[in-house]
């Protein structure tokens, strides 16, 4: 029978682990592996699916991709109704009744798969009785109810043949992240978390991960995501890894994962700061919320100040990438507690801080709990919280605002020098309650969706004026800098205040006649004048050769040679 194992990814960088676990690991059967996106049309992905004429496909189920999943599944089964079709993955190992009313599924397969996908294949050959497949649900053919055959055994990692080596998926590793695991399960028991249901921690066999890491950066890949829910619980485990990567990668590569800040040694922290490449590592942090309460609540342990201080320490090393998290919504936070969360998190200075929204996931312990806080959630999936006990309908808009706002000019570095200028000096006491309020000003004269990169410093200036700041000529510098060298090519230049043609000419010539630093600037990099004219920006600025702020007049002069980094420099004012 051909076989077709199948997925919608949210983008084509991602890469579906479980379809190739599972062809993997059922090696005498003959599986074709097909991955699409969310962009990808229902029709063409029914083409693609069915001119292989397949007998049976699997599809990998999660919550972006399972409204899609279903729809794709019913117009297939309409096509052809002989097809065998059967789902796996977090989203439909709960709630069994759901998928079988929704879809014209035969089986689902629930918890881990490698082995319950093994003797279901082996079943539909007739190698076996469907009643003696473990962990998959299918309709009974007398009631048409869902029957539940018994769990198949946990396995032991080290048995599980790697999902790597297939030789179609070659040309594709430089393009896509690469997913790794090195353990299954985790240590803790948050109740918003699928990953607490599994709670005993098992490792794969170390060393064939690391020949499976060489096997991908020999063949072009260069992103790695390793999955594990928290990869530094076996401290030992995550030192061996790390001294690895740090010994044997190859440029250009990096390696994320999911870190618990709060139990990672000193001296692994020091360890990392003193031999890590900077960049090479991403560190991904999950606060969640610094509400004590709320963090019982939800069965989260969390040493808020040992995390405080580890986070700190890393980030003085200068070595590691930082993306922490925060979970709005969480049960008994309200919104101005919410509000000193995200303060509390937002000062530690993380490269990106990611703001997400409670998703009352199936099988979690907080959605059991749903009725007990107020909780009120979108039907289907991604099932995320629209209000509870403690927060409002409103409470939840207003803090979309200042999401809005974060992802566009906190995440997006495109104007780093402002954001933090802006954070210290004008909003340290509360930046949430700046970027919900330059959120709310922005939504009520502008669209989220179309917009150019000038329009992001336009509306943030034109929201700063709003506020008759008396430091409004230095957060201009600071903006323009931004703006300027972000540029690879001659930008248009969105100010007001801009210099003239005939000025510009007359400040570089007496720059240059004046300026030593100009000139060796000039003489270096054998600029010439008429470069300078062509190809440079100059602007009156307020900020010092390090970038701080002054009252004493200097300029900003960006050139943007063709071919060339775009170089600028910062030139004292004349006398």
């Amino acid at each position: 029978m051909s076989i077709i194992l199948a997925t919608l990814n949210s983008k084509y960088i991602h890469t579906n682990l479980a379809i190739r676990y599972l062809k993997a690991n059922a090696p005498e059967f003959d599986i074709t592996l097909r991955e699409y996106t969310l962009k990808d049309t229902l029709e063409n992905m029914l083409d693609d699916l069915l001119s292989y004429h397949p007998k049976i496909i699997g599809f990998s189920v999660y919550i972006w991709n399972v409204e899609k999943t279903l729809q794709l599944i019913n117009l297939l089964k309409e096509k052809d109704p002989t097809l065998t079709i059967f789902m796996g993955g977090p989203e439909v190992s709960y709630d069994f009744d759901v998928w079988f009313s929704r879809s014209p599924i035969d089986y689902i397969i629930y918890g881990e798969g490698e082995l319950a996908f093994k003797e279901l294949m082996e079943a539909l050959h007739g190698m076996r009785e469907i009643s003696d497949v473990r962990g998959i649900v299918y309709r009974h053919l007398m009631t048409n109810e869902p029957v539940q055959n018994p769990p198949a055994p946990i396995l032991d990692p080290k048995t599980i043949q790697s999902p790597f080596y297939f030789e179609e998926d070659i040309p594709h590793f430089k393009n896509r992240i690469q997913y790794i695991e090195t353990s299954r399960g985790c240590p803790y028991s948050c109740q918003y978390c699928l990953a607490s249901v599994d709670n005993k921690v098992r490792y794969f066999d170390i060393e064939k991960v690391k020949d499976e890491i060489r096997y991908l950066m020999k063949h072009g890949a260069t992103t790695f995501k390793f999955l594990d829910r928290t990869f530094n619980i076996n401290k030992k485990y995550a030192l061996d890894m790390f001294n690895f990567i740090i010994k044997e990668h190859l440029p250009g590569t990096q390696f994320q994962f999911e870190i618990t800040a709060d139990i990672m040694p000193t001296e692994l922290i020091d360890y990392l700061n003193e031999h890590a490449p900077a960049g090479l590592f991403r560190f991904e942090i999950g606060i969640q919320s610094t509400y004590e309460l709320t963090n019982q609540l939800v069965k989260r342990r969390q040493n808020f100040d040992k995390l405080t201080t580890n986070i700190f320490r890393i980030k003085e090393g200068g070595k590691i990438i930082l993306h922490l998290d925060l979970i709005a919504g969480l049960p008994e936070e309200p919104y101005d507690r919410f509000e000193q969360s995200f303060n509390d998190v937002f000062s530690l200075r993380p490269e990106e801080l990611q703001l997400g929204f409670l998703k009352l996931l199936r099988g979690t312990g907080l959605r059991q709990q749903a009725d007990e806080f107020g909780y009120e959630y979108d039907e289907f999936a991604p099932y995320e919280m629209k209000r509870n006990n403690t927060l409002s309908e409103e409470d939840v808009h207003n803090i979309h605002l200042a999401e809005e706002i974060l992802e566009r000019y906190w995440n997006a570095h495109r104007m780093d020098y402002t954001m933090n200028y802006l954070v210290d000096q004008n909003f340290s006491q509360s930046p949430f309650a700046f970027m919900q309020q330059f959120g709310a000003y922005w939504e009520k004269r502008y669209s989220w969706i179309k917009y150019q990169l000038s329009d992001l410093f336009t509306r943030l200036y034109d929201y700063l004026e709003t506020l008759s700041l008396d430091n409004l000529s230095i957060i201009l510098s600071y903006m323009k800098l931004d703006y300027l060298t972000q540029s690879k090519i001659k930008p248009k230049i969105w100010w007001e205040d801009r210099l003239d043609k005939k000025e510009r000419r007359l400040i570089i010539n007496e720059l240059t006649l004046k300026s030593e630093k100009l000139m060796d600037i000039l003489a270096h990099h054998q600029i010439p004048l008429t470069d300078v004219f062509k190809y440079g920006i100059l602007e009156p600025i307020y900020l010092d050769s390090d970038y701080q702020p002054t009252h004493k007049l200097h300029y900003l002069l960006v050139i943007y040679l063709p071919n060339q980094p775009t170089q600028h420099y910062i030139l004292e004012g004349l006398d």
